[in-house]
Formats: structure tokens, sequence, C-alpha cells
């Protein structure tokens, strides 16, 4: 598939799989969890991906220029990176004083048609103010590992990687996650999923665009030092409480004290922590 996160080589790039060719029937890989149905009536959107930032100005700029995004004020006290177009979501970046410390559990891949693509990509992230990093990858890989101006990383994805063909530049948030935490936010967004296999599962919008993937156990340290995470909104006029009932009674937990004013903080069944917004 795209890239799987083991602890041990986070930014593993696994090679196109032949038993799924584009033109796959992939209705093996839309089966519910066990004992469930997929049909949750599902209220909240993803509004945004989230990175704390101790720049947050800083780092905004870096993500809006190499992906070409407008880059606009948040109003709930940090600044944004608008979707390119009606299939995407927000990045939005939150100031905190907490360091990077550790890697993230998730990352984006970055798509490319050619080689010559890839290295513009790369050229262009490093005259930005982003570096190369090493987390264990091989040299013969053909994908770039590369962080951003606070140490996120993320990978520059080699051109003919089928899986995510047609997934527009960011083509995967790709991320650590075992096979129920896939199940789990496959029901809370109603998006299906798009692959589900050896314990490594993906999901995508039903409109398509960025796929979201888990490359199972074994997981890194739930140790809080990630850096990016879900927010979610229901849509405007929706049932605020109801959607943290709903989400509450498809796995997630409470983070008992830590709500802040416009959102409430739950966790996914590994623990990846995620906001419910107010209504949008």
């Amino acid at each position: 598939m795209g890239t799987v996160v083991t602890s041990e080589n986070m930014l593993r790039v696994k090679p196109t799989d032949p038993r799924l060719p584009l033109t796959a029937d992939l209705a093996a890989c839309r089966r519910p969890t066990p004992g469930s149905e997929m049909t949750d009536a599902m209220t909240s959107e993803l509004f945004a991906i989230c990175f704390d930032a101790n720049q947050p100005s800083r780092l905004a700029r870096f993500w809006s220029e190499l992906l070409g995004r407008a880059l606009v004020d948040d109003p709930h006290d940090g600044v944004a990176v608008l979707p390119d177009d009606d299939t995407g979501f927000r990045i939005r970046f939150l100031p905190t004083t907490r360091r990077k410390t550790a890697q993230n559990r998730a990352h984006f891949d970055l798509t490319s048609t050619s080689l010559e693509d890839q290295q513009r990509t790369v050229a262009r992230a490093l005259e930005l103010g982003g570096r190369h990093t090493d987390v264990g990858q091989r040299p013969d890989e053909g994908h770039v590992v590369l962080a951003d101006t606070e140490g996120n990383e993320f990978c520059v994805i080699e051109p003919g990687n089928t899986f995510l063909a047609g997934c527009g530049l960011v083509g995967a948030l790709a991320g650590d996650g075992t096979r129920e935490v896939g199940y789990f936010w496959a029901r809370a967004l109603g998006w299906p999923l798009v692959w589900d296999q050896d314990e490594e599962t993906a999901i995508q919008s039903p409109h398509g665009g960025t796929k979201i993937t888990w490359g199972g156990p074994p997981l890194m340290p739930g140790d809080g030092t990630t850096r990016i995470g879900f927010d979610l909104a229901p849509a405007a006029g929706g049932d605020w409480q109801a959607e943290v009932d709903r989400l509450l009674g498809l796995g997630a937990t409470r983070v008992d004290g830590r709500d802040g004013a416009g959102h409430v903080l739950l966790a996914d069944p590994d623990g990846n922590e995620f906001r419910i917004l107010t209504p949008r």
C-alpha cells in the first residue's frame, strides 16, 4: 500500500501490491468490525489535521508554500492552510510551548509525478527551511524522508505508487495504528475502508482525495509526544453533545479535565487525542 509505520522504521514505504490493482473490487476491504455495521448516522466531518507548533505562523507558511495552498488566520487562536479542492481538509497550526521530543505517530506522504517532480518538491522543502532526517530508512528506498521547520517528519514518495494514484499532492496521512483504530475512524467519519489486510487499514473520503492509513502493530509508545491530531466538527446546526455521545459509543474515551473553549477532547481506541469542535 502506501506508507506503513512501525516502531522499528517509522517511514517504510510498502511497494505496490500486485494483489490489489486499482480496478480491484474493494468490497472485501469495506467489511465492518465484527458485530457492527458501518451505517451509523454520521454528523461530523474531518474539519482539519491539527499541528501543535512552537511557531505556528512560520510552520503554516512552510506548508502553505510547499503545498501551494492559501494561508488564512484561524478564528480559534491559530493559523490554517486551506484545502485546494472540495475533497480536502484544513491544516491547522495551534500554539504550544511543548517541544518536539520524539517521532510523531503520523506524517504526510507527498506524491510525485516523475523523478524530476520528486526532486523539485524535495528542493523546495529544503529551500523553505526543511531538512533531511534519518528515521531508519534504507538507502535503496525510493522515497525521501524530510522534516519541516519544527521537525515533523514527512515523505516525498517516488513516482509509480499506484496506491496513492489520484489522491493529490498530499497522498496520505500515514500513521501508526491498529486495525481496530482504522475501523473506528471509518465509522466515525463515514469513510469507506479502501485497504484492510495484514492488520493494515486505510480509509478515504467517498469523494476521493487524501487517504488516511494505519500500519498495524507493533505500535510506537503512546506517550503524548505526537503533535498531529484530528479536529472534527458537526455540520452547522448539528447536535454537538449527540455527536460526542456517538463517538464514545464507537469506542472513543473522554480525556478528563482537558476540554477547552469550543471543543471536547476525546481519544480514539489507540489513545490518540482528537477534538470535537462546536458546529461549523
